[in-house]
């Protein structure tokens, strides 16, 4: 395991700091899906307060779906690249910009572009799951803020969010979660690292 998390940690680096070599797509695929194969045997029980902060997407597979509709398949995976900054912000509702509940925001910059999208959000312990839903949408350009405010039908999703069931909402399936990096699988299959 310690090995395999020294790999994980390279490829974080390259996909934060691209600071080293960048491992191979294939291999990084591989050591991903043996570490949720590992977490399945272990079972290991996180805790929102290890989710807590932001993190950097590095690396994506792509999701089944997208995978058998893509002409170049996903299956290898694909690191993001450089000039794409994906980060996800977990909040809990001591500092969540929603009263009383916990906030996931996700946001893409990419040439002058700034979108954020932002919702309530709740983890799971017992399934090491994070639910979510994007209720508010911000998009700016240039340092100008061209919208902010509710999506469509936002508020009234907001309201029901804890009601709904899981098989309703989107989340991501965490098997590994560090100090520095982060990896799940998403509701649509697709395998993701994200690190800090």
């Amino acid at each position: 395991m310690i090995q395999l998390l020294s790999f994980l940690q390279q490829a974080v680096n390259f996909g934060v700091h691209h600071a080293t070599e960048q491992p191979p797509s294939e291999t990084l695929t591989k050591a991903l899906l043996d570490a949720e194969k590992t977490a399945k045997k272990v079972k290991p029980h996180y805790t929102p307060e290890q989710l807590q902060g932001t993190w950097r997407l590095c690396f994506i597979t792509g999701t089944k779906k997208a995978q058998k509709q893509a002409e170049i398949v996903l299956k290898s995976g694909r690191y993001l690249p450089s000039w794409a900054k994906i980060e996800l912000t977990y909040q809990t509702k001591n500092e969540s910009i929603f009263p009383e509940l916990d906030t996931l925001t996700n946001s893409i910059e990419c040439g002058g572009f700034h979108l954020i999208l932002a919702g309530p959000a709740k983890f799971i312990n017992i399934k090491n799951i994070l639910a979510f839903d994007f209720t508010k949408l911000t998009l700016k350009f240039g340092g100008m803020t061209l919208y902010n405010g509710n999506i469509p039908s936002g508020k009234q999703r907001e309201n029901k969010f804890y009601h709904s069931s899981l098989s309703q909402q989107a989340f991501f399936s965490y098997f590994l979660i560090e100090d520095n990096l982060i990896a799940a699988r998403g509701k649509g299959g697709g395998l993701a690292l994200w690190g800090r």
